[in-house]
């Protein structure tokens, strides 16, 4: 009998935070019974409206298009955005994956049936009577609301069921006694300790964080060092898809995603993992010797940064400042090398210190300074920019000609940083005739 088909519509996107997670949203006169068929296929539902897919195989975007593909012959309408269509579509596999002889259906299948032993502990279908180490990973013996009792061994997407026991009350006590034969000392009551992994699923399944509202009469221009922070994730794909010669990879426990140079002597790693402040270090920018040699210098930056400064970081590494016919042993031989800072010419005050010259904007704002360490930009302690003492001096001056000149949006007003009232603004224009200029860069 062919199914009624229904009449709903569903969204599905990426989470905002937790990179592999999927969020549904519904309308629809159906939507009651999406929601139903999405809750069978082990979709969580949250606050009202939206449902999120989270899994500890990392395999959301593959199921979430099953569910879409399955949906979508009931009649139902499906529209994907472009960043999940990207996760469904780009090919990964395990890192250091144990059992290598698998194909990726195989490794596939063996993360699901990983992922049921996982929902039913979760649910309440699998008691978990104890649990030890074995010396190389966690293992438990357990028993099914139907019965069956059972070893497990491994964790998260690697757990499997390692011997299984019959039905009753005979074959947990075969079970538990088997347990504590093979294991002994190590034995401890109960389920194990989360993972890091199953902690962050639980993060996954809690309400959303609140949407910031854009409204247009409230957004106002300030200096990019007072804008509001970018959007880490969105800014990496742009920079990538506007730039051929790097491609993305994830990290297997996703954790990071990575832009690679086609030389591989260039990488930029940013990290998302659970609960990041705005002064946390997520971007690290590094150059090497060779593929496999030794690093150079490395830049980061901390989540609050505004999204151009860090467009501007990223497009200096691009081939339109031609690193490939750079020697990187002249760029980073000598760290006393400066990069032109003609700051004054933009109403910047300096002032001496122990270790070098700090440059601050008229306003306050923001702060540059050489320290013994390398260089330094920070705006009104909330983001930080990092440079180590061999980062290539022109790639400091790009930043720092951006944090001059550039402009950049803030939502609300009430809390953004105002230029003084009384005394010089900074220069919207160039640089004075007879100061250096810095090298061209993309806006």
């Amino acid at each position: 009998m062919t199914p009624t088909p229904l009449d709903a519509k569903i969204q599905l996107d990426s989470h905002p935070i937790h990179a592999s997670a999927v969020v549904a949203t519904v309308t629809g006169p159906d939507t009651a019974a999406v929601v139903a068929s999405l809750e069978t296929d082990a979709w969580h539902t949250i606050a009202e409206a939206p449902l999120v897919l989270v899994r500890i195989d990392r395999e959301e975007p593959y199921w979430a298009q099953q569910t879409a593909r399955r949906l979508t012959t009931r009649g139902v309408t499906v529209d994907i955005t472009p960043r999940l269509q990207d996760a469904i579509d780009e090919e990964w596999t395990w890192a250091n994956y144990p059992m290598h002889w698998c194909t990726r259906e195989e490794i596939r299948e063996v993360s699901d049936q990983a992922q049921q032993i996982y929902d039913a502990i979760r649910h309440g279908r699998l008691q978990i009577h104890a649990h030890a180490h074995d010396g190389h990973t966690t293992v438990a013996v357990g028993t099914y609301t139907t019965g069956e009792s059972i070893h497990l061994h491994g964790e998260d997407h690697l757990r499997v069921e390692s011997y299984p026991y019959g039905s009753g009350e005979g074959s947990q006590n075969e079970a538990l006694t088997d347990f504590l034969r093979f294991y002994g000392d190590a034995v401890r009551p109960g389920p194990a300790p989360a993972t890091h992994t199953e902690r962050e699923a639980d993060q996954a399944r809690q309400p959303l964080p609140a949407q910031p509202t854009t409204v247009t009469s409230r957004q106002v221009s300030l200096p990019v060092y007072a804008a509001d922070p970018a959007d880490a994730a969105a800014v990496l794909d742009r920079f990538v898809n506007d730039h051929p010669e790097w491609d993305k990879h994830n990290q297997w426990s996703a954790e990071a995603t990575y832009a690679l140079h086609e030389s591989l002597t260039l990488r930029v790693e940013l990290y998302h993992g659970p609960a990041l402040g705005p002064r946390d270090e997520i971007w690290t920018l590094a150059a090497y010797e060779s593929p496999v040699g030794d690093r150079l210098w490395h830049a980061t930056a901390t989540a609050g940064t505004p999204e151009g400064v860090i467009t501007t970081l990223l497009d200096s590494l691009t081939d339109e400042h031609d690193w490939s016919s750079t020697t990187w042993a002249a760029s980073t031989a000598h760290p006393d090398r400066k990069p032109a800072l003609p700051l004054a010419d933009y109403s910047w005050d300096e002032t001496a210190s122990e270790t070098g010259a700090i440059w601050t904007s008229p306003d306050k704002g923001c702060r540059i300074q050489r320290n013994q360490s390398g260089w330094e930009a920070q705006g009104n302690q909330s983001w930080a920019v990092r440079f180590s003492r061999h980062t290539p001096p022109e790639i400091i001056q790009q930043v720092v000609f951006e944090l001059a000149e550039g402009l950049g949006p803030r939502l609300d007003a009430s809390r953004a940083h105002r230029l003084p009232t009384s005394g010089p603004a900074p220069a919207a224009g160039p640089p004075a005739s007879g100061v250096s200029s810095p090298t061209p860069r993309r806006r």
